[in-house]
């Protein structure tokens, strides 16, 4: 009987505690402490809410626009000593997309879905709010769309394009984010149709021009001007 009647003290307790929890207090130094929720101004949208602890976030915050009722569109889970884990919804509720944060700035791998659809569109890598690395880029089926090499935000190497059946369409190269290198263009069989080189994104030197697979013509770039003009 002891025991039940110290439970119950206690559950009241607690019960009381977290009614009574004031929010949005700052403490002596003015620091932010406990429960925060903040509003749009003029409104009785919620703007977010979340926890502080000497004016940093701590745990599950939750942000609204300013018409989307009781439907967060980002949900942010902050760590001690680690990244931000970060999620973007639609106003329905769908994910569209989901990564880590170092401060204001994407880190490592972010994944970006299609519409209405839990499956992946895009695959992104990350370093100090910059794309680095190879980017993917997927079908609703799942098979490859194209394939990206980043360095340091630029597109930087082969560049690939795929069919829905997995047939390759393009293989171009890239230089600081300008066509630059061989190039290669597929039909959706599989056979090649046009092959030469970019140079600072243009075309340069002899390219040359395929039907069937079957060599047609060539040209050279860039054109000779005509100085009668």
């Amino acid at each position: 009987m002891r025991k039940i009647v110290v439970f119950v003290f206690i559950f009241s307790f607690s019960v009381v505690a977290l009614l009574g929890q004031q929010i949005n207090q700052k403490d002596a130094n003015g620091l932010r402490q406990g429960l925060w929720k903040k509003q749009y101004p003029d409104s009785q949208q919620l703007r977010y809410q979340g926890n502080f602890v000497d004016d940093k976030e701590v745990g599950t915050f939750y942000f609204y626009c300013q018409s989307c009722g009781e439907q967060p569109i980002c949900v942010k889970e902050f760590f001690l000593e680690a990244p931000t884990k970060v999620r973007y919804y639609s106003k329905t509720g769908d994910l569209l997309s989901e990564g880590l944060m170092s401060g204001k700035q994407r880190t490592g791998l972010w994944r970006i879905f299609h519409e209405n659809s839990q499956k992946v569109m895009t695959r992104e890598m990350y370093v100090l709010g910059k794309l680095h690395g190879e980017i993917t880029t997927y079908y609703p089926s799942g098979e490859i769309i194209e394939t990206t090499n980043y360095v340091n935000g630029l597109k930087q190497g082969k560049n690939s394009y795929y069919a829905p059946n997995g047939v390759k369409l393009k293989e171009l190269s890239y230089r600081n984010d300008l066509l630059d290198g061989p190039a290669t263009y597929y039909s959706h069989r599989g056979k090649i149709t046009m092959q030469g080189d970019y140079k600072n994104g243009a075309h340069y030197g002899v390219w040359n021009y395929y039907k069937d697979g079957k060599f047609l013509v060539s040209e050279t770039f860039p054109k000779p001007q005509n100085k009668n003009k």
